[in-house]
């Protein structure tokens, strides 16, 4: 099964503007439920590429992940956000300043999930949406203002090679135009509150 081509988005979507992605990219996030430091994923491109690390931090009450770019900077720290009616999780960079905020409320049917964040570039709030089910083996995550499908999570598309010790493995296929980083860190908090459930 070959992965689904998005068209390209006319204004970029991105937290940070140096991982914004020139064509259709495939994501796949490998979880490693077994880390010694907590859940830690690796992240590569379909042919292999190792793009980002994401380290687990063992107890703590945020339950924070750190991500990496393969060169080893610190890119920034996902949280999880307490004293929050509903479930919040936020991207922080190093200088402590919140990328993205992703927030979880209940809807009439399942569960509706929101991510906004400030654009570098113009300014303004984007808002994102996953349309789908983070359980079903297919959801989209969609800019609420255009409509556009920004990115496709598809578990289908590995499922062959199914994985062992309870490791989770996700495919995101990813529009021209919009942050790799940022798309993977969505998967990561919609992961963390499935995990919940």
């Amino acid at each position: 099964m070959s992965p689904a081509q998005l068209p390209p988005v006319p204004v970029p979507v991105a937290i940070l503007d140096q991982f914004i992605a020139r064509q259709t990219e495939t994501l796949v996030l490998k979880e490693k439920v077994l880390s010694l430091t907590g859940d830690s994923f690796d992240v590569k491109l379909a042919n292999g590429q190792p793009i980002f690390q994401i380290k687990g931090k063992l107890l703590t009450i945020a339950g924070r992940k750190s991500v990496f770019d393969m060169a080893g900077r610190h890119l920034f720290d996902l949280v999880k956000e307490h004293l929050r009616i509903h479930t919040t999780y936020a991207a922080h960079a190093p200088d402590g300043r919140k990328l993205l905020e992703v927030k979880s409320s209940l809807a009439l049917v399942g569960s509706r999930t929101t991510a906004t964040f400030t654009s570098p570039r113009t300014g303004a709030t984007v808002s994102l949406k996953m349309r789908g089910n983070w359980r079903d083996s297919r959801a989209d995550i969609v800019d609420e203002a255009t409509g556009m499908v920004l990115a496709q999570i598809d578990r289908k598309l590995l499922r062959a090679r199914q994985l062992f010790f309870d490791q989770q493995t996700y495919a995101v296929v990813v529009a021209p135009g919009v942050d790799l980083a940022l798309i993977t860190a969505l998967c990561v908090c919609f992961d963390e509150k499935n995990n919940e459930a």
